[in-house]
């Protein structure tokens, strides 16, 4: 099992150099275009007023513009609120073996995982790994390498002002060795607007090309 982990995880890796890989849900019943006005606010107040903030907010604002919403003069003429969030964990330990002829033995185990998201322990499936405690003495063995997954997130919800009704509720997510948001946000927005706004309900994987190839 240790042998398959590191194509596996060398694949993913090379994943990553050809293109942004990310999960998204969404559930909607947006209208379709027809003079609606939006404005974007931060669903964490603490973010309100930030200048990090403005700058993804505009990103949202330039997708839906070319949508043909317009963005409204002030927030009470809205006809929409829009709110974002963004953020990514303090990341995880990935350990990827690969057969040392020369080595001597093997062990595994788990490590817990902290994030503010909570703890993620042994029995967690979406966080457990391999790790080398001790290499007892035995035939064959393997050379371990080790680096840090981050997971990112970006949530989209769009509100009708009028009567609070929801119209679209959105989460991207994306798993990266880079915990760097001026890099993942502007990926995450432009892969939550792929497709936008999508059949509710449903939950693609979406590779978002490098800038330098996007049309």
């Amino acid at each position: 099992m240790l042998a398959l982990a590191a194509p596996a995880a060398l694949l993913a890796l090379s994943a990553c150099a050809t293109g942004f890989p990310a999960q998204v849900q969404r559930f909607q019943a947006m209208p379709a275009p027809q003079g609606q006005t939006f404005v974007i606010q931060a669903a964490d107040p603490e973010k309100r007023g930030g200048l990090e903030f403005a700058q993804y907010a505009n990103l949202v604002r330039q997708h839906l513009t070319a949508l043909g919403y317009r963005e409204s003069a002030t927030p009470d003429s809205a006809t929409m609120v829009v709110e974002l969030d963004y953020g990514v964990d303090d990341g995880r330990e990935r350990v990827v073996a690969r057969p040392d002829p020369f080595g001597y033995g093997y062990g595994f185990g788990y490590r817990p995982f902290y994030s503010r998201f909570g703890y993620y322990g042994r029995r967690h499936p979406f966080y457990w790994g391999w790790h080398d405690p001790f290499f007892g003495p035995g035939f064959g063995g393997y050379d371990i390498d080790s680096y840090t997954v981050y997971t990112s997130f970006l949530d989209l919800d769009i509100r009708r002002t009028a009567d609070g009704q929801a119209l679209f509720e959105g989460l991207a997510q994306a798993r990266s060795r880079s915990n760097a948001l001026p890099t993942l946000v502007p990926n995450l927005v432009e892969a939550m607007f792929t497709g936008f706004p999508g059949n509710s309900g449903e939950t693609v994987r979406i590779t978002v090309a490098p800038e330098r190839e996007r049309g």
